[in-house]
């Protein structure tokens, strides 16, 4: 290599190092590969008999705010349907939880406006380690003919694994996911014994098959594991202006 060369791939690593200082979340977006459009089926669920019931229609007793879990969740219940509240932050489970079968189903609004990452923005965070956006994040969002990063769309552990389909439905249509989640452990000293792992389907469509994450998602940077015990699952309310997303039929089961 010339003296040329090695100066331009110098200047690339300098350029990039800086940018990663600085807190570019672009540096962890990827645009390929771009998954497959799939149709789905028509796809519903009733809790087995051994399932904890997590949102039945009727009241949020499971569930607490993330901010503060001494407070009640605020969102909004009606007509058997569970719908983020826009400034009362994201909302959790009471209780902890370490390897399982997760259920739930989510509808963009028909009236979603926006594009990218400002579409119908939620999350499920498989494990949550703390306040606002920290754990293990399954992307929600509306990529229904709506372009993003590939490893941000629909159904992505976020930042990490690009779904292997998109199986979106069109907005104002329930869709499901089904999630078999299992939990990193950790040694005495905190070090990673076995990572975390995520199988999961996206309206019965194959979606994650057995990814091993890295630590948890994070938006800027690279992802990191932090030693963790049984924890909450929390739902996300983003802060983007388009209409506020809902759930409906949500349940676990321990494994």
């Amino acid at each position: 290599m010339n003296t040329k060369k090695i100066s331009l791939l110098l200047t690339s690593i300098v350029m990039a190092t800086a940018a990663l200082a600085q807190g570019d979340p672009k540096l962890t977006e990827l645009y390929t590969p771009v998954p497959k459009v799939v149709t789905a089926g028509k796809v519903t669920s009733d809790a087995p008999s051994d399932a904890i019931i997590l949102f039945d229609g009727k009241n949020l007793d499971e569930w607490v705010s993330t901010e503060d879990t001494s407070k009640a969740a605020a969102w909004t219940v009606g007509k058997n349907i569970l719908t983020v509240k826009k400034g009362t932050g994201n909302i959790q489970t009471k209780k902890l939880f370490t390897n399982y079968q997760l259920h739930l189903e989510w509808r963009i609004p028909s009236n979603i406006t926006g594009e990218g990452q400002a579409r119908g923005n939620s999350g499920v965070f498989l494990a949550s380690t703390g306040k606002g956006d920290a754990g293990y994040e399954m992307q929600i969002l509306d990529c229904y003919n709506n372009k993003t990063y590939t490893n941000g769309q629909t159904a992505s552990i976020y930042k990490q694994s690009v779904p292997l389909a998109n199986a979106c439905k069109k907005p104002g249509e329930w869709q499901t996911y089904d999630v078999i989640w299992t939990a990193p452990t950790f040694n005495e000293d905190g070090t990673v014994k076995s990572t975390a792992k995520v199988t999961a389907l996206h309206n019965g469509v194959l979606v994650q098959n057995n990814f091993e994450l890295k630590g948890e998602t994070a938006y800027i940077g690279a992802p990191q594991y932090k030693k963790i015990g049984p924890s909450a699952v929390k739902l996300q309310a983003h802060g983007d202006k388009s209409e506020p997303i809902s759930f409906r039929n949500i349940w676990i089961r321990e494994l």
